[in-house]
């Protein structure tokens, strides 16, 4: 059977690798056919629901086998995944849900000491009249389920904020999905030998995509975690015999700091990008733990665009993002913007034509907003972005959206935020308040403003007051100015 659809690459790993542990989480071991089973049976229930094709479906729950069986039973009725970030708080989660027009929303109950499903429900006590909202972990009786998902129905929308500070849907068909992870497993030789450990949350689409939907390509054994923890870390990694972990810097740095280390075995394989990789952090974890390291670059509009090749060198690994990916071409416009061309680019942003054409111009290539550079081998070199994003421990931070909540705080003129170098998480924020005279606000009211109004990575760490804002004579903020950059 040709894999064109999600649904179809899940019958077909079902029936090649049958009993093979396809996804392991805690006591639940799942074999490939027992994977395909319970999702036929989450499709049947919300058939039943009345979601049926096209339909918009939410999941806001951290990793675990109850996210890759909700998730692929979605795909599996024919709707469309919206994946939410679990660090959203309940007005950001709702946004995302009522923007997408969802008619079902799976959701998780206590995570990180938030009830998400009460939150929501008290945010908004009308939710569940208009959406199906449905816990994460409920038990589906068994049910058989004939999927009618085509190659070219959108498959998943994921949002991601723009300079704006306002998110967009990034639309994808199954058939790109199905092309980004076909990539991904292809330059890493992921295969059914290989014991995936799911760190990389699955509402992102490295998590998700280069996760979830490369190791049902592939026939590798997945292990979601649901938060990093170093300890849980290296205990998974040593149990469940992992060959391959994906993950930020930070994670990398923190196992080989732990003492704990010391016993496990060499890893085949860490792939690693989202923020500056040092050369020292992958010789050491090429020396360490990992016998191949892989740095790649990617976004949400295109997921994977370049990735490193396993022969590659450290210092090509730490200091370049790789070459194109399989069916992906890069090159680099008259102002150094990296663009982007090939089956892995969205379709566009949910209903938002003028953003869609603003990002895709008319010969198909995607204006990234980041500035790069390619050598003669055809490797990237991220130099600067465009745009003001920043990266806090592998998550997105558009400086804009706190902006504007930082516009709504009580003796604040006006903010600038910038992302600043941090050992740990890569960048971390920091905020530039202008405030009003006779305001006694301090670093404590700022922080804590925000921290009940966006996700903890969007938090500024730091806050310094200044009498005003450095700007070009077009009244442009210079962030570069407030960098300490030239």
């Amino acid at each position: 059977m040709r894999r064109e659809t999600v649904p179809a690459a899940l019958i077909e790993a079902a029936r090649v690798h049958g009993d093979a542990e396809a996804v392991i989480d805690g006591e639940v071991r799942l074999g490939f056919q027992a994977l395909h089973d319970r999702v036929t049976a989450v499709a049947y229930g919300l058939s039943a629901m009345g979601v049926t094709r096209g339909d918009r479906v939410a999941i806001y729950a951290p990793n675990s086998h109850h996210w890759v069986t909700s998730a692929l039973g979605v795909l599996y009725a024919g709707a469309t995944l919206v994946p939410i970030n679990t660090r959203f708080t309940a007005a950001e989660a709702l946004d995302v849900i009522n923007r997408s027009g969802a008619r079902a929303l799976f959701v998780a109950g206590e995570f990180l000491g938030v009830d998400r499903r009460a939150a929501l429900l008290e945010a908004d006590s009308l939710l569940a009249s208009r959406v199906h909202v449905v816990p994460v972990d409920t038990e589906w009786p068994e049910a058989s389920f004939e999927s009618p998902a085509e190659p070219d129905d959108v498959a998943d929308i994921l949002y991601t904020s723009g300079t704006t500070g306002r998110s967009k849907g990034a639309m994808s068909a199954h058939r790109q999905s199905l092309g980004v992870a076909e990539a991904w497993a292809a330059r890493t030789g992921l295969s059914a030998a290989d014991r995936y450990l799911a760190v990389n949350p699955f509402f992102h689409s490295f998590g998700y995509k280069a996760g979830i939907l490369a190791c049902l390509l592939t026939g590798a054994t997945m292990v979601p975690q649901a938060v990093f923890d170093v300890a849980t870390t290296i205990e998974l990694l040593q149990s469940e015999k992992i060959t391959v972990l994906p993950g930020a810097p930070t994670i990398f740095q923190s196992i080989l700091d732990s003492p704990a280390a010391a016993g496990l075995s060499r890893l085949r394989l860490a792939v690693t990008g989202a923020a500056v990789v040092p050369v020292a952090l992958v010789e050491r974890m090429q020396r360490e733990l990992f016998d191949t390291v892989l740095t790649g670059y990617g976004l949400t509009e295109a997921v994977v665009v370049t990735l490193c090749h396993p022969t590659d060198d450290a210092t090509t690994v730490a200091t370049t993002a790789g070459t194109a990916a399989a069916g992906c071409t890069v090159r680099i416009a008259g102002n150094g913007e990296i663009l982007v061309r090939g089956r892995n680019v969205m379709l566009g942003y949910l209903g938002d034509p003028e953003a869609t054409a603003a990002a895709i111009d008319a010969d198909g290539w995607l204006h990234t907003g980041d500035i790069g550079q390619l050598d003669e081998r055809g490797y990237l070199t991220i130099t600067d972005r465009l745009k003001d994003m920043y990266i806090c421990g592998g998550f997105n931070v558009y400086p804009a959206e706190v902006e504007q909540v930082l516009a709504r705080l009580d003796g604040v003129v006006e903010a600038a935020v910038v992302g600043v170098p941090d050992a740990r998480l890569g960048e971390v924020g920091k905020a530039f308040v202008v405030r009003r005279e006779g305001s006694d606000l301090a670093e404590d009211d700022v922080i804590r403003f925000c921290r009940t109004r966006v996700a903890n990575f969007k938090e500024p760490r730091m806050v310094e007051f200044v009498a005003s804002l450095p700007r070009n004579p077009s009244g442009k903020v210079l962030k570069r100015v407030l960098r300490g950059e030239s």
